[in-house]
């Protein structure tokens, strides 16, 4: 049995998505990135209870954070081993791509934005980062006219 050529994507199961960043944003460029998270954290990410919707990455004190990113409480923890839902998670990234990342927001002003949560075939978690720049109205309405057209066209094309 022959497997696939990226095997990296053949072994992501994503526990979250963040499907409006690629409508808001126009994705420049990608990253994968570890993220620093606890022992209920981890339990909890397991059993698929997590977004990362409104979630942004800020740089701060040398170092990249997700901040916003929402992970549940687990469940059958104590009450007293429990993280807080809401809180800035570190980031694990090599110094190239800090630096990198770091460059695109302070001199171009691009965004960084989580685009998907995922345990790789190690089952190690990582986050998938994207160097965005906002789109506007007008670009928006453009990008929905573009997907249409390429909709109609493959269906014109299937027909033929």
């Amino acid at each position: 049995m022959n497997k696939p050529k990226d095997a990296r994507a053949a072994a992501q199961k994503y526990i979250a998505l963040n499907r409006k960043a690629r409508h808001d944003y126009l994705i420049i460029n990608t990253i994968e990135a570890g993220i620093v998270l606890l022992g209920t954290e981890i339990k909890s990410l397991r059993t698929g209870q997590a977004s990362i919707q409104e979630s942004f990455a800020v740089p701060k004190d040398g170092a990249f954070f997700l901040v916003n990113a929402y992970i549940a409480e687990y469940q059958k923890a104590g009450t007293h081993l429990q993280h807080d839902t809401k809180r800035p998670r570190k980031l694990l990234l090599h110094k190239k791509e800090m630096n990198k990342l770091l460059g695109a927001v302070k001199k171009e002003g691009m965004t960084i934005v989580p685009l998907g949560l995922y345990f790789n075939k190690r089952g190690i978690a990582k986050i998938e980062l994207g160097i965005a720049k906002g789109k506007h109205q007008q670009d928006k309405r453009e990008t929905i006219k573009q997907r249409e057209w390429n909709r109609e066209k493959a269906r014109a094309m299937k027909r033929n």
